[in-house]
């Protein structure tokens, strides 16, 4: 079923009847389709019309269980994770209660993929707080502009990419902007809250830094762990992957500054190590995408019989840099980071590429980076 206005009634009616929805995303080729309903092992899929179809071999929930989500992880099958009624109610009241929602005035926009935990939430919200939504079956920038300037949409849920095609203008139709999925510019406008959450969480638990009313952060040797409310009861599988005393490890690198925020660095098996020194990529990143040459950039690394690994720059060229020698903009990159960051974190290797394999909600997809082809320029 597309997004739409059928979307939120069929949640809905099925909620009401105390069953849980796995949201299928509908780009997935048919054989892709398959498996992850052969693997999360729903009882009915209901197509556009509404129409159920019955499936074999389902496997029932709890009662109580709202939402099965698949994680929207790269590599292997994916899971599922079982999202409780008062873990969905949780999220809806602390997200909605940070950004000040007013059912009776605001109206949110959802225009990510509904098969993704960012742009289920905001019609789960919606429908918890009672608040108009308007859901759309994709991100389009003239689309989300007259939802706000034609039907008086106040709030919605974008990840950075979406974010820059909506442009300053568009982005000040809209009270506020949720951003996920990975870190806004740093020239974003002031209207736009940065969060930070993942599919076991049910949506963003930690906004600008600080956490959600009821979430409880805390890092241990650098990997960052939650407790809240919010958190999954399961994967569908069975195995609950929290502590005995509900603390949930997130896989991701992170530290709490003096000021109590969280600031992340990182998936933990993101880390390059050159020369012994660890280098998060991210924040490699953020640097590399303040040149002018740069549209667009992923960092990675590559092994090397000299630094055990050598950090590579994956750059999509601005148009003012398409003719701009690679060798040329190595060193200028290089030393860009080496102004900003450590000088061990500048990058020892460019490859210039056309575009950089990202998911449908705009994640790099960093295990495909080694396979890019392009031109490339390196030094010692």
């Amino acid at each position: 079923m597309p997004g739409g206005p059928a979307f939120a009634d069929a949640l809905r009616r099925c909620w009401d009847a105390g069953d849980a929805v796995l949201p299928l995303d509908l780009r997935l080729p048919q054989a892709a389709q398959q498996r992850l309903l052969q693997a999360l092992r729903p009882a009915i899929v209901l197509d556009e019309s509404g129409s159920p179809t019955t499936l074999p071999g389902a496997e029932p929930v709890e009662d109580g269980d709202a939402l099965v989500v698949a994680t929207s992880g790269t590599t292997g099958e994916a899971k599922g994770a079982v999202l409780t009624r008062s873990a969905v109610e949780a999220s809806a009241r602390a997200t909605s209660g940070r950004v000040g929602v007013d059912p009776a005035r605001d109206r949110w926009l959802a225009c990510l993929p509904l098969a993704h935990v960012g742009g289920l939430s905001v019609v789960t919200r919606a429908v918890v707080t009672g608040t108009a939504v308007e859901i759309q079956p994709r991100f389009a920038v003239e689309d989300a502009r007259r939802a706000a300037i034609e039907r008086g949409a106040t709030l919605v849920s974008l990840v950075p990419a979406a974010l820059s095609r909506l442009g300053l203008e568009g982005a000040a139709l809209f009270r506020t902007i949720v951003v996920g999925g990975q870190r806004p510019p740093a020239d974003a406008p002031p209207n736009v809250l940065a969060t930070y959450g993942m599919t076991e969480t049910g949506s963003g638990v930690v906004y600008d830094g600080v956490a959600l009313e009821g979430v409880e952060v805390r890092t241990d040797a650098g990997e960052v762990w939650l407790r809240c409310p919010m958190l999954l009861r399961c994967y569908r599988d069975g195995t609950d992957p929290k502590t005995p005393d509900g603390w949930f490890a997130t896989g991701d690198a992170g530290a709490l500054d003096a000021a109590g925020r969280l600031q992340i660095h990182g998936r933990l098996d993101d880390v390059v190590i050159s020369g012994g020194e660890n280098i998060w990529p991210v924040q490699v990143e953020a640097v590399l995408r303040t040149h002018p040459s740069v549209a667009d950039v992923a960092v990675g690394g590559r092994p090397d019989p000299a630094w055990g690994a050598r950090l590579v720059a994956y750059v999509v060229p601005s148009p003012l840099a398409q003719e701009t020698d690679p060798a040329v903009l190595l060193a200028q990159l290089r030393e860009l980071v080496k102004g900003c960051l450590a000088p061990f974190a500048a990058p020892r290797e460019i490859v210039v590429v056309a575009q950089l394999p990202r998911t449908a909600i705009g994640k790099v997809r960093r295990a495909e980076l080694a396979t890019l082809d392009g031109l490339v320029a390196r030094t010692g």
